[in-house]
């Protein structure tokens, strides 16, 4: 009975070994996007905290011939105790061929040990282009344009800013004489009612876009529009980030260097990556994707918003 015992004992501890060794996953946060965006693929490496090991792809520039590795961001290292820790690697992925790709397996070796991820699939979609618009070409100016203007007199010409500022004072009298003088108003001054600090301003903004339905009313477009358009302005006014102007890959860019945003970065993402397929490729969500995409916002409002202050204490 001891031997048998003991038998157990020793298959148990090399089973366990085995469960405990190396183990390597991958996802992609889209599994489609648009020609020329980017989606992140994260990958989780759980292995012994005193092994050692080098991923195959770290320092390739691709990972198939028609998926490029744009970019990648810092990882970090998670303690997960009993001794095992947790390998957190993103890669930056960027397609400019349309179709359907297959990422092969990524490799990871560490010691005598091999282990593989499972392959994923990439849809890469072009983007809509409307070939029935013209082409405009610009004729250049020749000097012959101005030959009209040629009559106007020196003096006028010379003091042209100064005339334009007379117009506009008589304009402005006139204005003020027909809206306030002559009605026998008037004029209030006081100041324009003070605007909304951000936060609260995105969040009544959200509210009453959402209570407006449009994905019901088959205006998933303008539904996807208001919202991304109500974050630009939000990330603008609280970060200081002129994202009304930027793409949505230079917004995330942007947004992961930012200590406040990183952690919430992945939700902005994923609202963004929904909002351009339905804006550029004429995409139809689910309803559970406007819902979803409605509180990612609300969620990246909230997480970000400022802080109370606390009030100084007395000396």
């Amino acid at each position: 009975m001891r031997k048998f015992a003991y038998i157990l004992l020793c298959v148990a501890c090399a089973f366990g070994a085995r469960a405990a060794g190396t183990q390597i996953t991958a996802r992609l946060d889209s599994a489609a996007l648009l020609m020329g965006k980017t989606t992140a693929l994260h990958i989780e490496i759980t292995q012994d905290a005193n092994a050692h090991g080098v991923l195959l792809s770290e320092a390739a520039d691709t990972l198939s011939a028609m998926i490029e590795i744009a970019g990648r961001p810092a990882g970090d290292t998670l303690d997960l105790g009993n001794g095992r820790v947790q390998i957190n690697r993103d890669l930056i992925l960027q397609s400019f061929d349309s179709g359907l790709y297959v990422i092969p397996p990524l490799v990871y070796v560490t010691g005598t040990d091999t282990v593989k991820s499972e392959p994923l699939s990439l849809k890469v979609m072009p983007i809509p282009v409307d070939t029935e618009k013209d082409i405009m070409d610009y004729k250049p100016i020749e000097e012959e344009d101005f030959k009209v203007l040629d009559w106007i007199p020196d003096w006028l010409a010379d003091y042209w800013w100064v005339w334009l500022l007379l117009l506009l004072a008589i304009a402005g009298s006139l204005y003020y004489y027909l809206k306030y003088y002559r009605k026998g108003r008037k004029i209030n001054w006081k100041p324009a009612k003070k605007r909304l600090p951000p936060y609260e301003e995105a969040m009544l903004n959200l509210q009453a876009l959402h209570e407006q339905q449009l994905p019901s009313q088959g205006r998933e477009q303008e539904y996807f529009t208001g919202l991304t358009d109500i974050l630009r302005v939000y990330i603008d006014r609280r970060f200081d980030i002129n994202a009304v102007e930027m793409t949505s890959s230079q917004i995330i860019d942007t947004l992961r260097k930012n200590e406040e945003t990183k952690a919430v970065n992945e939700q902005l993402s994923m609202i963004l990556e929904v909002a351009d397929l339905v804006k550029f490729a004429n995409a139809k969500p689910l309803a559970d994707d406007n819902e979803q995409a409605y509180r990612r916002a609300v969620d990246f409002v909230e997480a970000t918003k400022p802080l109370p202050t606390e009030p100084a204490q007395p000396s």
